[in-house]
């Protein structure tokens, strides 16, 4: 579930209108938080779900016919959950629906905000996972296993003998058995660049430049003298 972090669609199920009017009020009062759909039943829910995209929904569980339990175990693609229930003897079962949080009625504005700051955080966290695993990634065999190398996470290339150092934005480099050029095929040419005879740089992470190098993450790297022009062409492209 992909969402921007300033805002989450939500909406409401509770039978008690009263209960509905006062988890609507502090939602309004929430920049982050903008309400899609009220509905007082499962059915209901379950129904306007199909034409209704919800990244946050406030649940009651007491209601009638189905509870709020029941719903989940129907629905294929659940939105993230914040469970609010009157009472307390449910709490342990709903974190077996991995909800978000469990709030008491009556409810508390602070107890409120402070539930839907974890769903935001863990919306932002979603969104970047998605991110990451959309992105193109290869295959490499370091230490006899097989490796998800993220390109967009890949700093730049270093030649290491008769071996390759991939220095990347998090963890430790990981040494792989190949030549330069054998690497550099493996690479997509309009975001990668052989920019001396020992490196290849990702050029989304070259933050400066001048004749003699450049800079990745305040790292220098040696630019040689014949690759200045292709870096400028590469960088303006």
């Amino acid at each position: 579930m992909q969402v921007e972090q300033s805002q989450l669609k939500c909406a409401v199920v509770d039978d008690s209108r009263l209960q509905r009017l006062a988890i609507v009020k502090l939602i309004d009062e929430h920049s982050s938080l903008e309400l899609v759909a009220e509905w007082n039943n499962a059915i209901e829910t379950k129904n306007g779900l199909l034409d209704t995209p919800v990244d946050l929904l406030f649940l009651d569980i007491e209601m009638p016919i189905l509870t709020g339990f029941d719903l989940l175990d129907d629905l294929e693609n659940k939105p993230h959950i914040i469970f609010v229930t009157g009472k307390t003897k449910y709490a342990f079962k709903a974190f077996d629906y991995d909800a978000i949080d469990y709030l008491r009625k009556p409810l508390k504005k602070d107890r409120f905000n402070a539930a839907v700051e974890k769903a935001l955080s863990m919306s932002r966290l979603n969104s970047e996972q998605a991110s990451i695993e959309d992105d193109d990634y290869i295959f490499v065999k370091s230490n006899l296993k097989k490796r998800k190398i993220f390109l967009s996470q890949l700093k730049y290339v270093e030649a290491l003998g008769d071996y390759v150092k991939l220095i990347m934005e998090d963890g430790d480099p990981i040494v792989v058995l190949a030549t330069m050029k054998s690497f550099e095929a493996e690479l997509p040419s309009d975001r990668f660049l052989r920019i001396h005879k020992s490196y290849i740089v990702n050029l989304d992470k070259v933050e400066r430049y001048n004749s003699r190098n450049i800079e990745i993450a305040d790292e220098k790297i040696p630019l040689s003298r014949h690759k200045k022009h292709s870096l400028i062409e590469a960088l303006s492209g």
